[in-house]
């Protein structure tokens, strides 16, 4: 295949690209470490009835600045929202290290959400402003690489830090890496903006979008945790939100630059690789947030080697990911390892819904061959769907990929939480008969029907992959700017 040269001078192309990889590894690992460090955390500052708020608050931002940050940085250039998403993310860290207060910790948390939004609607944007998409699927993948390993380190960085100068450093870290990335981004990534006459913000796009995803996602975290699922707290945020969302679709149908334009989803690559990129998420966020658990209570090992049950899971993925990300430069196509990683995923999450009480060896074979279908997955989506609309839509687009994943880590908390309730507790309270078999068996049947409706829901998503279709990838990269 025919490439063009470089459209932009090596030395530039490697200080954007060092500069977005800080930020994206920056952003992954604090995901991770704050999760280390909420134990000790909530007891110093006595907020455990706020803990989930924590991670609900960051979450809802993050999802919902995504498609916003991605529209306007196709009209006004990305380098503006890059930059403004690393000083919010730092500016949030350090407030959230110096919070006295736990209700303090959730608002400064929003604040880093608005930023962690900003920056992962930009990360895999920017690179379609560097690269045209023949070459772009290795450093794709080299993305999709930097997020797995700050999924394998943040765990350990995390409990360092939390045992040596204290939980705060798990939020204060970020300054210095966030200082480097917005000084390189800032004298080397190229600030590139469309010439057209005239803009038209969709402001009432992002306010129904607004007030159709919070709600949404407040019951979904909420729902069988804070308030049972038929409670009107949660019925009355599902309702509201569903409303809103019909709102908002109506008008984006309308608006002339739209957020999120419906018409974007008839077309066969983006509906498809969307519909599988937020199943795949389901599936990511079932696994490590259950996989753990099952590790612990039913096999019984410890919780060091629980947690190292996940690297070969994690190195899978780096692995895979950076492979896919190779393959698709070279061949052209990505059709085909879309499907393989659908199909991997989904014989691994099969796997560990036989496992039972099994060996730990043999789920660890469950979890690699899991973790080479994730890894496949994580930077062939994105490059499908900006290879397919025009250059002019590669942010919207690529923020809508990554607003369905952080939609579908969502569902997947709520569907696998509600499983696991429902099988788990009636099992305990079935009478002598029922408890006659040990707890952990009972938990063992429950995580078995969670990780089964994961196969399931991953293994729609084989149907949508397979109606992909591999588009010649351009060598070039866009039209005058």
């Amino acid at each position: 295949m025919n490439q063009e040269a470089p459209e932009f001078p090596k030395r530039l192309v490697i200080a954007s690209m060092t500069g977005i990889i800080i930020t994206m590894f920056m952003a992954a690992l604090d995901a991770t470490i704050v999760g280390t460090a909420m134990p000790r955390l909530v007891a110093d500052l006595n907020g455990f009835e706020l803990y989930a708020a924590v991670t609900t608050v960051y979450l809802l931002a993050t999802t919902v600045v995504v498609p916003i940050v991605g529209k306007l940085s196709d009209l006004y250039g990305r380098k503006p929202f890059l930059l403004a998403g690393v000083l919010i993310f730092i500016g949030g860290s350090a407030l959230c290290g110096a919070a006295q207060t736990m209700p303090q910790l959730v608002l400064f948390r929003g604040l880093q959400g608005i930023g962690g939004g900003f920056s992962q609607a930009m990360a895999f944007t920017t690179i379609a402003d560097l690269f045209p998409p023949s070459r772009r699927g290795r450093v794709s993948g080299m993305l999709g690489a930097v997020f797995g390993l700050a999924s394998v380190t943040g765990p350990a960085v995390g409990g360092f830090l939390t045992d040596g100068p204290g939980w705060r450093w798990c939020f204060y870290v970020n300054v210095p890496i966030g200082a480097l990335a917005f000084a390189i981004l800032l004298f080397g990534f190229p600030h590139l903006v469309k010439r057209r006459k005239e803009h038209t913000i969709d402001w009432m796009g992002a306010v129904t979008l607004i007030l159709s995803m919070v709600p949404i996602l407040l019951a979904l975290e909420w729902g069988g945790r804070t308030y049972p699922w038929r409670s009107p707290e949660v019925i009355a945020l599902a309702g509201f939100g569903l409303v809103m969302f019909v709102v908002f679709l109506i008008v984006e149908t309308k608006a002339p630059e739209a957020i999120m334009p419906p018409r974007l989803f008839r077309d066969r690559v983006v509906g498809n690789a969307a519909c599988a990129a937020m199943l795949m998420a389901v599936a990511m966020f079932g696994a490590t947030l259950f996989i753990p658990l099952f590790i612990q209570s039913v096999i019984g090992a410890s919780a060091t080697r629980s947690g190292a049950l996940l690297t070969p899971m994690m190195t899978t993925m780096v692995l895979a990911s950076g492979f896919a990300g190779f393959h698709v430069t070279r061949k052209g196509k990505y059709k085909a390892l879309s499907v393989f990683g659908l199909v991997a995923a989904t014989a691994g999450l099969f796997m560990l819904s036989q496992a039972g009480t099994a060996s730990y060896s043999s789920v660890v074979v469950a979890m690699i061959v899991l973790g080479a279908g994730l890894g496949v997955t994580l930077p062939i989506f994105s490059l499908a769907v900006q290879n397919a609309v025009p250059p002019s839509q590669a942010g919207m687009a690529t923020a809508t990929v990554q607003f369905v994943r952080s939609l579908g880590g969502s569902l997947g908390a709520a569907i696998f939480g509600a499983v696991l309730a429902n099988r788990y507790a009636p099992g305990l309270s079935a009478g002598e008969d029922a408890l006659a078999r040990a707890p952990k068996e009972v938990l063992a049947a429950a995580l078995h029907d969670v990780f089964l409706v994961a196969t399931l829901l991953v293994g729609l998503g084989i149907i949508a992959t397979v109606r992909l279709v591999d588009i010649p990838l351009r060598t070039t990269n866009r039209s005058a700017t």
